[in-house]
């Protein structure tokens, strides 16, 4: 299935003149790939099924190839002008697991490699298929739904213009510590899944439920959103796009000022009028990637998985959360109610998933059915009632957030009760000899 939809994407993406995501992984087998760290984290996953002893091989392995990489494109003069100049050792010894798999192990010692292999292959194709229609959404929705979002948004108090002050007065220091956050969210879902599946290799199984499985069918459902309602977002379609945060970016891409398609230069210091909202044309290049928001349904994921770990990962957890949250707000990405959809889909999605793998009964059904009905009447209200809600913001608001507070809350009375009860203490023998 997975094959067959990154060979649909691919066939798409060239309809539009774009490398699939195919095209983007094989070039990073000789090329400098576009995340470094994301391949290296993809092997780490990889390396859950391996003995110490294999991974501190492979680890080698894959530093070397990097340094071999590193001396030719030093000999032949070759500049890293886009992406990063180490990460191809990664994916050459994952490539080369897979081989070993195929060729030298037999039985479920090889299903287990390949398991890994996939795992680690999965989390990088993730990234070129989200890359990959990232383009398509801004090639296919000439038209964007931003100024429905923005009038809605006045029911919580235009969220994304409040933080985006607060960010913009924390100047260089405080933005490029989010962007940082922010860019390596799949690098802090590896992390919590590495905790999750410490034990395969002893076990030489995989448990039946995890983070990387909620992370990957994110990926896979949520563009699909982006098709039914595109949104660029506040800084773009309210602001001056990539050109706002550029004086104080450390890693700002060169893309083309989008400054010219917002309805007006007015992200963060001054909240859109509440009119009749319609829909605004916007360039062919910046994504259609808002409703819901991806970003907070990760971090959302990473938050629910890391509730059983040990302090310090679920402090970490809570962390990357509420940055997350903040990032996605205050850099002018995301409108609060954005954020509000992205945590109903993820709770949707993992109640789904969980209900799959313990077999489907009443409980599991009424939650997934309800958690998708909150999730698509609030699509409906952002797209049909914005003008009523922005308003009336002392009822629509709480009501959003009473929305989105009974899944929460419909999600944790119900995954309770699927915990399996703790075993009665064993009452002491009676031991005569002491009476």
């Amino acid at each position: 299935m997975a094959l067959g939809f990154l060979i649909a994407l691919e066939f798409a993406a060239r309809r539009y003149g774009l490398p699939g995501p195919i095209t983007n992984q094989v070039r990073e087998v000789i090329f400098a790939p576009k995340s470094g760290g994301l391949l290296y984290a993809a092997m780490a996953l990889m390396m859950v099924v391996l003995t110490w002893r294999q991974r501190f091989i492979a680890a080698a392995a894959a530093i070397g190839v990097d340094v071999a990489f590193l001396a030719v494109r030093w000999a032949i003069d070759y500049k890293v002008t886009d992406g990063h100049s180490f990460g191809n050792g990664a994916l050459w010894v994952m490539l080369g697991c897979a081989v070993i798999a195929v060729t030298r192990r037999t039985g479920r010692e090889r299903v287990l490699l390949l398991k890994g292999v996939g795992l680690g292959l999965l989390l990088v194709a993730g990234r070129k298929t989200g890359d990959t229609w990232l383009l398509i959404t801004s090639k296919t929705r000439p038209a964007v739904l931003d100024q429905y979002v923005a009038t809605a948004d006045h029911a919580l108090g235009n969220p994304s213009w409040l933080v985006g002050r607060i960010v913009t007065a924390t100047g260089p220091i405080g933005f490029n510590f989010l962007d940082t956050v922010y860019g390596q969210l799949a690098v802090a879902a590896v992390i919590a899944a590495l905790y999750q599946l410490r034990n395969v290799a002893v076990e030489r199984r995989f448990p039946r439920h995890h983070l990387v499985r909620t992370f990957l069918v994110i990926g896979l459902l949520g563009p699909a959103f982006y098709m039914i309602y595109p949104v660029v977002g506040p800084v773009f379609a309210y602001g001056t796009g990539t050109d706002h945060w550029a004086p104080v970016s450390l890693w700002a891409e060169e893309m083309p000022s989008s400054a010219r398609w917002a309805v007006a230069n007015l992200w963060p210091q001054t909240p859109p009028p509440i009119n009749a909202p319609h829909h605004m044309p916007f360039d062919e290049i910046t994504p259609r990637n808002c409703m819901p928001s991806l970003h907070t349904a990760w971090a959302t994921a990473i938050f629910i998985h890391s509730r059983k770990g040990p302090r310090i990962l679920r402090y970490a957890g809570t962390f990357w959360l509420i940055a997350t949250l903040t990032a996605t707000l205050g850099f002018g990405y995301h409108y609060g109610a954005d954020l509000i959809a992205g945590v109903v889909f993820t709770l949707t999605i993992e109640a789904a998933l969980r209900s799959h793998d313990r077999g489907w009964d009443r409980s599991g059904i009424r939650l997934v059915a309800y958690g998708a009905t909150v999730f698509a009447a609030l699509l409906v209200s952002y797209r049909h009632l914005p003008l009523e809600m922005a308003e009336h913001p002392w009822v629509s608001g709480p009501l959003l957030i009473l929305a989105m507070t009974s899944v929460i809350y419909g999600y944790v009375r119900t995954t309770a009760l699927w915990e399996p009860s703790p075993a009665p203490a064993r009452q002491p023998e009676p031991q005569p000899e002491l009476i």
